[in-house]
């Protein structure tokens, strides 16, 4: 029976253990590029030990940013300034994947450049708030995708992963969890098209379906994940009666593409879901346990050895603890992270969380 500690074979990528470093937004690209940083190459390369990375979000276009200094994979520039960060986790014996997040109707256009305006799948604005460089603003009524301007976002989609390779990537996460571009394609709260893009479950997947073929045929499939989060209603997300109808659909059209893995956020009250998923999916199943207002534990551990999940996605706790593989095979102790820090500022609460001994 395998621990969590044993090594695994991703898709030909040997990892050191079977514990993963959730994505995490961290707001530290304080950059007129929206550029990587030589502070973000010390955070990344401290938590090599996971045995899989998953970044933050970057945005894979200009018009995909939703938060205040957020990173991106659009640009030459960004390309350079991320190599260092893949060096340095490389250097440490790490395996890095980037997530590309295309925020879609979550963000402001005070975030965005040239008259820009957040987009999304249908003109529904979300309820709610989002932070800019202002202050907390509305969240504003987005605009509604041309058919031209999807298969634009599919291929920006395709180009930022040809450039997360180009940056020393080992792959990438498609973020379709959270209420995000992808999210809001699937749950038909946000979709309310009546074209080949929305109106059925067929619809309603086909966007993420494509940007999956798109990637995967732009650098493999063995180097793409994907994430979900079926009954999660964060950023106002509503998916309806047909969610289980919805993601075993969806699943049924990723599995010929040969993705390195599927990545499930678990939702209050749907284990049930995520065994069904997790059986129904043929390869490598990432899951990130709902544990409640308590960070995931060393508990959670035991959903490996249980065949519940191939590897075990951990968020804050790797927030606040460089090492947590080690301190979780010691059983602690563990660092308490800083809420304040979250989401911007400099090393404090960033890169400062010390290490056992």
């Amino acid at each position: 029976m395998p621990t969590a500690f044993d090594s695994y074979d991703l898709a030909g990528k040997r990892l050191a253990n079977r514990i993963a470093m959730a994505p995490m937004t961290r707001g530290r690209a304080l950059t007129p590029g929206a550029t990587a940083t030589d502070l973000m190459a010390t955070y990344y390369a401290q938590r090599a030990s996971a045995g899989l990375i998953i970044t933050e979000g970057i945005q894979p276009s200009v018009v995909g940013q939703g938060y205040t200094d957020t990173p991106g994979l659009h640009s030459a520039e960004q390309v350079e300034a991320w190599r260092p960060v893949t060096d340095a986790v490389h250097r440490e014996g790490g395996v890095i994947f980037a997530q590309l997040m295309h925020t879609g109707r979550i963000g402001h256009p005070s975030l965005l450049p040239d008259g820009l305006v957040p987009v999304a799948p249908s003109a529904v604005a979300a309820k709610g708030t989002v932070y800019t460089h202002q202050g907390p603003a509305e969240l504003p009524m987005p605009k509604e995708l041309t058919e031209d301007e999807i298969a634009r976002t599919i291929e920006d989609y395709a180009a930022a992963a040809r450039n997360a390779v180009a940056a020393g990537f080992d792959g990438v996460e498609l973020h379709g969890a959270n209420g995000y571009l992808i999210h809001q394609f699937l749950a038909p709260g946000s979709n309310l098209r009546t074209d080949g893009w929305g109106g059925s479950v067929k619809g309603r997947i086909r966007f993420a379906v494509e940007v999956a073929t798109a990637v995967a045929e732009a650098i493999g499939g063995d180097r793409v994940g994907f994430r979900i989060s079926p009954g999660n209603t964060y950023n106002d997300i509503a998916e309806g009666e047909d969610l289980e109808e919805t993601y075993s659909a969806l699943l049924a059209r990723l599995e010929p593409l040969g993705l390195a893995y599927l990545h499930q956020l678990e939702a209050e009250g749907r284990r049930d879901l995520a065994l069904r998923l997790r059986k129904q999916w043929p390869g490598t199943f990432v899951l990130n346990p709902f544990t409640g207002a308590e960070p995931t534990g060393r508990e959670q551990l035991e959903l490996v050895e249980d065949g519940t999940a191939d590897l075990i996605a951990y968020g804050v706790l790797f927030l606040a603890n460089p090492d947590l593989p080690a301190r979780l095979a010691a059983g602690g102790p563990y660092n308490t992270p800083d809420p304040s820090a979250f989401y911007g500022g400099d090393h404090r609460g960033y890169t400062d969380y010390p290490a056992l001994g």
